[in-house]
């Protein structure tokens, strides 16, 4: 998904994954992240932040990968505008359950033909 957020002034993009995070997720991401920054971003934009939200994490991954090595970002910057992680954790759990329950609706549907 991709998102403009004005009051940042930046590209959002968000990469859902329904398995636990790799380091090719990462790698894509970073790779999305150049890309809109090469070719969306006007020379006012600030950088595009990408966020990876996977229902299952390696904390390893998610804590030390760093995309772009990019050290224009400013977490401090941008800290009051993106959501906490608990926060983050919270949503993911919270379609994870969502998404099981559809898929037993389904599965009982199905049955039931």
């Amino acid at each position: 998904m991709v998102f403009y957020n004005y009051i940042l002034k930046c590209f959002v993009l968000i990469d859902l994954k329904t398995n636990k995070i790799t380091h090719q997720d990462v790698g894509q991401m970073d790779m999305y992240v150049r890309m809109y920054d090469e070719l969306k971003k006007s020379k006012d934009d600030n950088p595009t932040i990408g966020i990876l939200l996977c229902s299952e994490t390696d904390e390893d991954i998610a804590r030390y990968s760093i995309l772009k090595g990019n050290e224009q970002l400013f977490a401090s910057k941008y800290k009051l505008y993106l959501p906490t992680e608990e926060e983050l954790r919270a949503e993911i759990e919270n379609q994870k359950t969502i998404y099981n329950l559809q898929q037993q609706e389904k599965n009982t549907s199905e049955n039931n033909k």
